[in-house]
Formats: C-alpha cells, sequence, structure tokens
C-alpha cells in the first residue's frame, strides 16, 4: 500500500495537472515588462508631441490636445502612435508567451487560452466602443479614466484562466481610472502610471515567481 507521502505527491501531481488543464499559464512576466515599457517610451513621446517639442505640465497637454480637431494632424498623429504601441505590446507579449511556453512545455493555445481571451476581449471590446463614443460626443476628458477601468475589468475577468497577479493588476487599473475621475486634467500621469508602471511592476514579479528558475 502508498504510504501518506506516495499519496500526498499523487495529488499534488493531480493538481498541478487540473490547473495546467484550466488555466493559461504561459502567459509571461516579461510581456507585462516590454508593454509597460512601450506604454512609458509612447505615452512620454505623445506628451512631449502634444506639447509642441517640450515637456509641460499635464494641463497644458489635456488643453492644447483637447484642442486639435479630430480630423485634425496632430490628433490622427497621437491615434496612429496609440495604434502602433497596442501593435508593439502584444507582438513582444506574443513572443514572450511562446518562449515561456516552449521553456515549460506547454500549449500556448488551448482551451484555457481560448477562454482567457474571450473573457478578456468582452470588456476589452466594449470599453473601447465607449471611449469611441466619448470620442464622437466631445468628451475626451473622461478617456483615461475610462480606459484605466475598462481595461481593469477586463483583466479581472480573464484573470481566473490565469496567474491570479492578473487579478491584482485588474484591481489596481480599476483604482487608478476611479482616482483619475477626481483629477481631470492629468490623464496622462494616470495613463503612465497605469499602462507603464504598473505593468513593470507586477511583470517583474510575475517573472520572478514563475520564470526565474
Amino acid at each position: 500500500m502508498m504510504d501518506a507521502q506516495e499519496q500526498l505527491n499523487q495529488l499534488t501531481e493531480i493538481r498541478s495537472l487540473m490547473e495546467r488543464s484550466s488555466k493559461c499559464l504561459s502567459l509571461s512576466g516579461l510581456s507585462g515588462v516590454s508593454a509597460g515599457l512601450i506604454a512609458l517610451l509612447s505615452g512620454t513621446y505623445t506628451w512631449w508631441y502634444v506639447g509642441q517639442g517640450a515637456f509641460v505640465s499635464p494641463i497644458q497637454v489635456t488643453n492644447n490636445f483637447f484642442g486639435f480637431p479630430i480630423t485634425s494632424k496632430p490628433f490622427i498623429h497621437v491615434v496612429l502612435i496609440a495604434m502602433l504601441t497596442f501593435v508593439l505590446a502584444i507582438s513582444f507579449a506574443l513572443f514572450f508567451t511562446w518562449q515561456n511556453s516552449k521553456k515549460k512545455n506547454l500549449k500556448i493555445w488551448d482551451a484555457s487560452t481560448k477562454y482567457f481571451l474571450i473573457n478578456l476581449f468582452i470588456p476589452l471590446v466594449t470599453g473601447g466602443l465607449f471611449c469611441l463614443a466619448l470620442t464622437y460626443h466631445g468628451e475626451l476628458y473622461l478617456l483615461a479614466s475610462c480606459t484605466l477601468i475598462f481595461y481593469g475589468l477586463a483583466l479581472i475577468n480573464a484573470s481566473r484562466f490565469t496567474h491570479r497577479e492578473i487579478r491584482y493588476i485588474g484591481i489596481s487599473e480599476i483604482l487608478l481610472g476611479l482616482i483619475s475621475l477626481f483629477f481631470i486634467g492629468y490623464g496622462v500621469v494616470f495613463w503612465l502610471i497605469g499602462f507603464g508602471v504598473l505593468h513593470i511592476v507586477y511583470g517583474v514579479s510575475m517573472y520572478l515567481k514563475y520564470e526565474r528558475n
């Protein structure tokens, strides 16, 4: 008969197999670090560009930006930078996740990955459409708060299919978005913190916990 230690080892192995089959564990902490660095670079560039080559106060940036018609060259330039940022962040996320899945001998695409992405993109797409409506109606001063809040909701919604740290990032993003509602005019600062600093902090912590060894 098996002794207690053998039974415990079997139970641990079964639990590990169940977790691997139900959660997207190939997600890399370096994905968060790269996304944060890209966000900091693009956000800082936008701050400089909207300030016409100078780093002005966040309120001045907001006021200048709000003075651009949505068909103007500066506005379109900023939108293109945002799109490039998104593409680069996704590309690096896929690369580091692929590397991590190879290292751990995990499938990069399975049922858990599918459910993770579905639960992530439902709030994310909803928030994107909501922000487009705000832009259409000229309520641009709410964009920073809304993007942070909807992004946080998306992370929380998807967190049950991956590492639990994703849930903590989501909660932090929501709190940051709510706080920014009371500091209208400082959206660029909250964006840099939420999409830049928080991603780097949590990305490093996830890497050290799950990937360093």
